[in-house]
């Protein structure tokens, strides 16, 4: 279901914050047993939001059993979710798009925030681009992770060929700081705990991605944006040049519509708690909310946003 961005906005404008938390109260909570948000591998911004969020539901939803389930990430999750393995996930755009239509029996809760791709090394590695990684050991992220989907398509695009491994963000980072592989690619939130946790560790430095950026950007339009990771985001770590892809929460379309409103309200609504240690996360708004790529709102998602657009 589409919404007009120009009526949402000034329907917001006219309400005012206050009036879309005080949306909160309504009818009584709805009876569903158990609810599972699945979300990524450990060190991952996907792990700590998806808790969160989690956490901000549980008073919404006083008769269900919530709990987030940790996974490889995107693939994994759109995998799981076909299955019935759980309700809602997270999930890059470019793995959700890779086949040109919207996943059937899935809808989206709302655009979130966007990850960035991250190439990490040593600071005093002699890799300073993309195609050095060739003959390198390098992490491609855990298995069914945006970061495996995003690298292979980047790879196949290049012919860069490096040694590949699949780690989750902890141990790719724990294995740049012990040199046992060279290089960790990761498409993440930022900051991303396992790189945070890194950089007071050992001395590292982020490869620019400027070129590969702009290959994805002209054969992929629409997931990817050129972006910078900011000097800011890591400790003694310099701004670097890369690509970002926005994050959708999933749903299944057989989730109650009452059920998928309350969690649209939540996410849209609680965003400083369940961000909270996360700043690009915090970007999560009503006004990008809408912006779904192909896939569709969830009837109950589309009609939150339908009645704060009044």
């Amino acid at each position: 279901m589409s919404l007009d961005r120009r009526s949402l906005l000034r329907g917001l404008a006219a309400m005012g914050v206050g009036a879309v938390a005080a949306s909160c109260s309504g009818p009584p909570a709805p009876e569903l047993a158990r609810l599972v948000l699945l979300t990524g591998p450990s060190g991952a911004v996907f792990r700590e939001v998806g808790a969160s969020l989690v956490a901000a539901l549980k008073p919404h939803l006083p008769n269900t059993f919530i709990t987030a389930m940790p996974t490889g990430s995107s693939v994994d999750n759109l995998r799981l979710l076909a299955a019935g393995a759980g309700q809602l996930g997270l999930a890059s755009l470019d793995a959700i798009e890779s086949t040109g239509k919207s996943p059937a029996g899935l809808s989206a809760i709302g655009r979130l925030y966007d990850s960035f791709l991250h190439l990490v090394v040593p600071a005093d590695s002699p890799i300073q681009s993309f195609s050095d990684l060739t003959g390198r050991k390098v992490s491609l992220g855990a298995q069914g992770s945006s970061t495996g989907f995003t690298s292979d398509r980047l790879l196949g695009m290049t012919g860069v060929k490096p040694v590949g491994v699949q780690m989750s963000q902890t141990d790719g980072a724990n294995a740049v700081a012990d040199g046992t592989i060279d290089a960790m690619l990761t498409l993440t939130g930022i900051p991303t705990p396992a790189i945070t946790d890194l950089a007071r560790r050992k001395s590292v430095r982020l490869v620019s991605l400027d070129a590969e950026a702009k290959l994805l950007a002209g054969k992929y339009p629409g997931p990817y944006v050129p972006a910078t990771i900011p000097s800011t985001t890591y400790h003694g770590v310099k701004a670097c040049p890369t690509v970002a892809v926005p994050n959708l929460l999933l749903s299944r379309d057989d989730l109650g519509d009452d059920v998928a409103r309350i969690v649209t309200e939540t996410v849209f609504t609680e965003v400083s708690v369940i961000t909270k240690g996360h700043p690009e996360a915090s970007h999560i708004n009503v006004r990008t909310g809408i912006a779904t790529g192909i896939v569709p709102l969830h009837p109950g998602a589309a009609g939150w946003f339908r009645d704060v657009k009044r």
